[in-house]
């Protein structure tokens, strides 16, 4: 039987916008076939988030066709009918004797493709970023007579300003980390084990709220005195104990979209250190949202951040904040002095004031916010303070 397709995120018609803007960009660079590897690249195109990128995979676009075509292992065509918006002749599998083979690989499929459609000796797109080195050769030595070009972070940068109705699925997906923050306030106490904390505030981010379920479990990290020091570990089998300071950033998920949230809590009352650099980095916080609008730039932002700071004793090394979307970056600009990118209405960032100083001390808040024409509205919601626990 035909299996039906799941509820699509977005209507046929947003799809064909993100397609029109992906094929004006390649006919300003006289590409005829783009080739999309990079999965949440395919994700935006086609709503395509299985994962199943293990094994190369692509989305053809081509001038000529209105709809991609995407080319998947055999396997996985079943899930491209499923979750995407494409008509079933335009997704293809390639058989199991692709897979592990030494000789040939799904790139192989791929380029046999563009050769039966008529683009193998015409303008051809990759992108570089994500292909392996071999593919890349092997791209060019199967088409020798190929305009190859680098495509590679076009359609990146294309998904920062986000459509009305992608800042709607990533507010359903801000509800689900609020919801999580409240449970990861709810059970963090003395004596429980961090796992069986992480657990809890885990299922939140599955079950979701208001009847939409989180899709997707993204990175998760709760750090733990002694571990604060660290920004990317996740939890241990050790417990919480009074005096214990805890780092936590997570993200809520809707059909890939991911809205994070850091924040520092204390079980009982928090040091004079930790309360002293949370202060500023809050303050850094407020002075980075007083600048915020349509029209400035990153390096406004990350310059107003570290004035605040510097007044307040205290220095940040890291970046204060990137762009969010599909996945938990995107792999542009950054809240750093020097970057010039400007800021447009519906780019969506994690504004990020994480300050790691030392081996064992760290102090983390953040929040996702939308650029507006006259500021920033913030997606998630918790104190912005150091959350202090019953002991």
């Amino acid at each position: 039987m035909t299996i039906d397709k799941a509820p699509q995120p977005f209507p046929r018609i947003e799809y064909l916008r993100r397609i029109a803007s992906v094929k004006a960009e390649m006919a300003r660079r006289d590409i005829d076939a783009l080739v999309v590897t990079f999965d949440r690249n395919i994700a935006w195109l086609t709503g395509y988030t299985a994962l199943s990128a293990y094994v190369p995979q692509g989305l053809v676009v081509a001038m000529s066709e209105e709809e991609p075509t995407l080319i998947l292992r055999k396997m996985d065509v079943v899930a491209g009918h499923f979750l995407t918006f494409l008509a079933p002749n335009k997704v293809i599998g390639y058989p199991e004797a692709f897979v592990g083979a030494p000789d040939k690989d799904g790139y192989d499929a791929i380029i046999n493709f563009l050769d039966e459609i008529g683009v193998g000796s015409r303008g051809v797109g990759l992108e570089f970023n994500d292909l392996p080195r071999r593919a890349l050769e092997k791209f060019r030595a199967r088409l020798p007579n190929a305009r190859i070009s680098d495509f590679s972070t076009a359609i990146a940068w294309m998904r920062m300003e986000k459509s009305d109705l992608e800042i709607s699925v990533m507010k359903e997906a801000a509800a689900i980390t609020n919801a999580a923050m409240v449970r990861a306030i709810e059970v963090i106490r003395p004596g429980v084990r961090e796992a069986d904390a992480a657990a809890e505030i885990i299922g939140t981010l599955v079950r979701g709220i208001n009847g939409k379920a989180g899709t997707k479990l993204a990175n998760f990290f709760l750090n733990t005195s002694p571990r604060t020091g660290t920004s990317h570990i996740r939890w241990s089998e050790d417990v919480f104990r009074p005096g214990s300071q805890i780092n936590t950033e997570f993200a809520g998920v809707r059909y890939a979209y991911t809205v994070p949230m850091a924040r520092t809590l204390s079980i009982g009352e928090p040091s004079d250190r930790l309360k002293r650099i949370h202060d500023a980095q809050t303050a850094g916080f407020d002075a980075a949202m007083d600048v915020i609008r349509a029209g400035r730039t990153c390096s406004d932002v990350a310059q107003a951040i570290h004035r605040t700071l510097g007044k307040m004793g205290v220095k940040k090394e890291s970046r204060c904040g990137y762009p969010v979307g599909i996945d938990w970056g995107e792999n542009t600009a950054s809240f750093y002095e020097g970057d010039m990118t400007v800021l447009k209405p519906n780019m969506t960032f994690h504004l990020h004031l994480g300050n790691w100083v030392d081996d064992d001390f760290g102090v983390m808040v953040s929040d996702t916010i939308r650029i507006t024409e006259s500021g920033a509205e913030v997606l998630t919601e918790a104190q912005r303070k150091v959350i202090e626990l019953p002991a």
